[in-house]
């Protein structure tokens, strides 16, 4: 996060109307940091790609909704998650419309955790609606956050069932974070926020205007290793972010359903176009575990890197220093044991939390303590 002498040049940034992740790639390109151009010439922003009308509203920002945005963020767990931070999304930042920064309510650290998204329809039978819940908890007690748009139907229950299996989830908005949308999950919106995330592109103060939502969509697929549509009929959002999924390089999950349900002709759409039918949750975890895996190397890198005299002395240690002598790290290995055991054992056994023991879990396994297993179990390595 900026410090707070940064915060203003930073949401300048963001406030300029239409500057665009070219326009903002050219600022990097140029300085040193995006946020020099505060001390950058009129001619060198104009030589970085900037034309008038966007040099005139860096230097004069809207100063009323600058200070909502800076009133918004000196409350409690609120965050600006810039560009250039390191809880910035690593799958995000690789789309090439990335937004400049993200408005964070909550845990920021769920931002680098390993994501699938779940949408679908607002209005979504009672099957669809059991899918919904069903995948969701599954998946969290596996050790993935479920990601999604804070949504009436699918998203919604998506949401609460991540959480009631006491697992951490990202809720996309498609306003700022100062208001709610629908309203009527504002409890759902709060719950997200103790344990998880709630995000936004959108400065608070933005309402939900309709362009918002494809914006907010390829956001959540864009953070996301996969897509899984619940229900969706062939004119759902949700084929807009399968769609930006595919786009992305993401993987795309549908669930199939009666041909006699219109609801179900958006998935069978995407099946057709080759999107992976899956039936069960662990069939979505056993495809994205591998890329889990990957991306949790990465996020320990950015998090955690290590001095070069630093890195030489791990060879000589059978543990990193992350897990060396750490009580935690001691009960989950005692609670793997060294027959193959399902994840939600591992997590009753250690009495750790679903986040906590999926990003251990990969971090052993990284370090050969390990060995994962098909249908999401693990066994200590002798």
């Amino acid at each position: 996060m900026p410090a707070p002498e940064h915060a203003r040049d930073w949401l300048s940034l963001v406030l300029v109307d239409g500057l665009g992740p070219k326009r903002f790639a050219a600022l990097e390109e140029r300085f040193a940091s995006p946020i020099d151009w505060h001390d950058a010439s009129d001619q060198a922003l104009r030589e970085a790609g900037l034309s008038g009308k966007y040099i005139e509203q860096l230097r004069r920002p809207d100063e009323d909704k600058l200070e909502h945005c800076l009133d918004w963020l000196s409350g409690d767990r609120r965050w600006l998650v810039t560009r250039d931070d390191p809880l910035y999304p690593p799958l995000l930042k690789r789309i090439p419309d990335a937004p400049i920064a993200l408005f964070v309510a909550g845990d920021a650290n769920a931002l680098v955790t390993p994501q699938i998204a779940i949408v679908g329809s607002r209005n979504a039978s009672s099957g669809g609606l059991r899918h919904a819940r069903s995948f969701a908890a599954t998946l969290a007690r596996t050790g993935f956050t479920i990601t999604s748009g804070l949504a009436e139907g699918v998203d919604g229950m998506a949401h609460a069932g991540c959480l009631d299996a006491g697992g951490a989830t990202i809720a996309v908005a498609g306003t700022g974070l100062d208001q709610v949308y629908p309203a009527r999950h504002r409890d759902l919106a709060r719950r997200i926020a103790e344990s998880g995330a709630l995000v936004s592109q959108f400065p608070p103060g933005i309402g939900p205007l309709k362009g918002n939502f494809p914006a907010r969509n390829r956001i959540i697929s864009g953070m996301s290793l996969g897509v899984l549509v619940v229900e969706a009929s062939l004119k759902s959002g949700s084929l807009i972010t399968a769609r930006l999924a595919n786009e992305q390089g993401r993987e795309v999950f549908a669930i199939p359903g009666s041909v006699h349900n219109p609801l179900s002709r958006g998935c069978h759409r995407l099946i057709r176009d080759g999107a992976r039918l899956v039936e069960t949750a662990d069939e979505v975890a056993g495809d994205l575990a591998p890329l889990a895996r990957e991306l949790a190397e990465e996020i320990e890198h950015l998090l955690a890197p290590q001095p070069a005299d630093v890195r030489v002395g791990l060879e000589e240690s059978s543990k990193p220093p992350h897990m060396k002598d750490d009580p935690e790290y001691e009960r989950l290995l005692e609670a793997v044991g060294f027959d193959p055991t399902p994840v939600d054992e591992i997590i009753e056994r250690s009495q750790l939390t679903p986040a906590a023991v999926s990003s251990m879990l990969l971090m052993l396994e990284l370090d050969g303590q390990v060995s994962a297993h098909a249908g999401g179990r693990y066994s200590r390595n002798a």
